[in-house]
């Protein structure tokens, strides 16, 4: 069972690996939303990011939490609720 501890650094990872995705990838991430394809648009980054977090979190944390995809969306897309698409209507 993963301590608290290893818990939090495990998000931290997660939300860290999701601003560099956010970061490197605004401009096709704002097109991706407008598109209403962002995770096509975004499927090599986030599978990267993905592996990269899945390489430096423990199986109990990665098989049992959602962590990953929970940055995803908090940092990639929730961040561009400004950005006209159909997706928020």
């Amino acid at each position: 069972m993963p301590t608290e501890e290893e818990k939090a650094k495990a998000m931290r990872l997660a939300r860290a690996i999701a601003s560099d995705i956010s970061l490197y990838n605004d401009e096709k991430i704002v097109k991706g939303i407008e598109a209403d394809n962002l995770f096509d648009a975004l499927a090599a980054e986030l599978e990267e990011g993905r592996d990269l977090y899945r390489s430096r979190v423990s199986p109990e944390i990665y098989n049992h939490t959602n962590f990953y995809d929970r940055a995803v969306v908090d940092i990639i897309v929730r961040s561009r609720g400004h950005v006209r698409s159909r997706l928020w209507l």
